[in-house]
């Protein structure tokens, strides 16, 4: 039975991620903040325990990912999915481009949305590199956003968030090559769409099954020749 381990399980993409996987019948390791407040995620596993495992973990804390990555340790992870991000304070999907708009900047938010959007990916391979690596899949996926595409901007501001997913492609690119080298991995970031989540509010283009039941797609045709890549829900191609 193939693995996925999936990060910010708890709601939205992530949710998602472990129902349509557990449907295709893969073991699930569903990664979240809070258990106990994972009251969508417990429902999934009532109906599919013989698939889907809760785990604890804040990705903005290093010593909880290290932890998560002992307890597994002699288990192979096909696909790692790091779905768990951030916009910071306040709401694009109410705000619109007057979130994150030039002049009121919070410093001490930045810190907190590149923690979990950044770090946080890069800190998630570092630890779970050798169960990747063991799998037979050998996939490691970070959900970016098209915001991140310095040739797409047209329309400026969300500066924290689009800087926090720029950096991130960056360094899914760098992992993308040097992974492909050292143990035969295929990293790359995909873009969701504008999905209708909490984050991207209910006026956004699709909703979360079209958004993963098309990104599981990608990761299914992904090789080490197409990582490193960014690729859209859709399959297309997005310039960085």
């Amino acid at each position: 039975m193939p693995t996925v381990l999936v990060t910010g399980a708890a709601r939205g993409l992530g949710l998602e991620f472990a129902r349509q996987y557990c449907s295709r019948g893969w073991r699930v390791l569903a990664a979240v903040r809070d258990p106990a407040r994972a009251a969508a995620l417990e429902a999934l596993r009532n109906h599919a325990p013989d698939h889907l495992a809760i785990h604890s973990l804040d990705v903005m804390d290093h010593a909880s990912i290290d932890r998560l990555a002992m307890h597994l340790r002699d288990q192979p992870i096909d696909v790692l999915i790091n779905s768990a991000g951030s916009m910071g304070r306040g709401s694009f999907a109410k705000e619109g481009l007057g979130f994150g708009r030039f002049g009121s900047s919070d410093y001490d938010d930045w810190a907190q949305v590149f923690r979990l959007n950044v770090m946080g990916p890069m800190k998630m391979a570092e630890a779970f590199v050798e169960h990747v690596a063991a799998s037979g899949s050998k996939k490691i996926i970070t959900l970016t956003s098209i915001v991140g595409s310095i040739a797409k901007n047209r329309v400026g501001s969300l500066y924290a968030y689009r800087a926090s997913k720029a950096a991130v492609n960056a360094i899914m690119r760098s992992m993308a090559i040097d992974l492909a080298k050292s143990h035969g991995i295929a990293a790359t970031v995909m873009h969701p769409g504008w999905v209708r989540t909490e984050m991207g509010g209910p006026n956004a283009d699709i909703d979360a099954e079209t958004s993963v039941g098309g990104m599981i797609r990608v990761i299914d045709a992904l090789t080490i020749e197409s990582a490193g890549r960014y690729w859209m829900y859709d399959g297309s191609e997005l310039p960085w």
